[in-house]
């Protein structure tokens, strides 16, 4: 283990909600030796986080860092391997550090949905992570490693080209206060200006190449309530405008590795009969009422009042009593169907994206990874070796080919 920097890995934003649970499962998931640090603004916050965590975490050492500080951040990157941060939405307060490591040679991992945001880190700084041999991973939490490892199993499942692939997720849990600010600020950057409504609404805006990508032949990102072959009713799921561009970047980095042609969609199951058609209506809905208030200066004032803060979150009954599980379904180019399965147990947004993103840190800090550098995925920046942890970490990660 390199000795270079004072730290292997900081956990960077430990006093949010989500930060702080990514500091108690490094507790118990980080092996002897590797040293990890935490980090935030509030030295008193970190104490009061470090003293609750089991007693080998209680001599982690203690970092005081500012996101809104340029030179703080450059101080931050530049002491550690490894930074996984959960200071959110990324788009107000994450530019910074993106750079400093990308500059500074350090593996980062991040939460973010923000695609305005990862379109413009990748812009300014795949470049410079590339020469200086950082792995920027984007989205290691429920954004998107559920969606772009489960279609990277189809592809090593079918051993031949994907050319249609769905996932249907189902799921049970709360969206965080940061998840919500990040909607909300989203919409509000869209709202005003048509550049950012162009990369946003772009199927293709953070591909490396999106000439080459299919645009004509994707399916929608969204939709109306629709009734499935199998019966079943499914609604828009809220995550995949997202998912699916990080989906169709690792196709892209890989060297279109799933297919040229691939099409991918995501959907969110609302059940059968009459009941999941009024389920998978009342989602459309809620949906489009949401993204519309939050449009609008006034309404969304009110959301901002009302919705969970940033730094909030459910109990620990209840995010125990939450679980996600993503089915992905794909044809191939020679008319075979190949299934993978993703799930995993606790709230999608707390629990379970506190073990993804704790193992996506722990990955780049500790595991031999593909030879990339640059603003990645976790497909292409970690991969099968990621798959791995997860599934010891106690996720299912199954696929096969009918």
């Amino acid at each position: 283990m390199s000795t270079e920097r004072e730290h292997d890995l900081v956990v960077f934003g430990a006093t949010g909600f989500v930060g702080a649970l990514l500091a108690e499962y490094l507790a118990g998931a980080a092996p002897a030796g590797l040293r990890v640090a935490l980090a935030g603004r509030s030295r008193e916050k970190l104490e009061a986080v470090r003293a609750g965590l089991p007693a080998p975490a209680r001599e982690w050492p203690l970092v005081t860092a500012d996101s809104t500080d340029a030179a703080s951040m450059a101080a931050l990157a530049g002491s550690t391997r490894v930074v996984a941060t959960t200071v959110g939405p990324y788009a107000r307060y994450g530019m910074a550090l993106v750079e400093a490591c990308a500059r500074a040679g350090t593996h980062y991992c991040d939460l973010t949905g923000e695609v305005l945001f990862v379109h413009e880190a990748i812009e300014r700084f795949d470049g410079v992570a590339r020469e200086s041999g950082a792995r920027i991973v984007h989205s290691c939490g429920y954004d998107s490693i559920p969606s772009d490892l489960g279609v990277l199993l189809l592809r090593a499942a079918a051993g031949a080209d994907l050319t249609d692939v769905r996932a249907v997720a189902t799921a049970r849990g709360g969206f965080s206060g940061g998840t919500l600010a990040s909607l909300l600020g989203h919409v509000e950057a869209v709202s005003g200006d048509p550049a950012a409504r162009r990369i946003a609404g772009g199927p293709h805006s953070i591909s490396p190449d999106r000439a080459a990508e299919p645009t004509p032949r994707q399916p929608r990102d969204a939709g109306p309530p629709r009734r499935e072959p199998d019966g079943s009713w499914t609604a828009p799921f809220v995550m995949a405008p997202y998912n699916t561009r990080i989906v169709r970047r690792s196709n892209a980095l890989a060297g279109w590795a799933y297919g040229r042609g691939l099409r991918y969609e995501e959907r969110m199951a609302a059940g059968r009969g009459v009941a999941g058609a009024v389920a998978a209506v009342a989602i459309t809905g809620a949906m489009g009422a949401v993204v519309g208030a939050a449009a609008l200066g006034p309404t969304r004032t009110l959301l901002e009042r009302i919705l969970p803060k940033p730094g909030t979150g459910p109990s620990p009954q209840a995010r125990a009593k939450g679980f996600f599980r993503h089915v992905l379904t794909g044809t191939t180019v020679d008319g075979r169907t190949v299934t993978a399965t993703v799930a995993g147990p606790g709230d999608p947004g707390y629990a379970a994206t506190a073990v993804m993103l704790g193992e996506s840190a722990l990955c780049l800090a500790l595991d031999d990874l593909p030879d990339r550098a640059g603003s990645l995925t976790p497909a292409t920046a970690m991969g099968t070796v990621l798959v791995e942890r997860l599934r010891k970490a106690g996720h299912t990660y199954e696929s096969a080919l009918s």
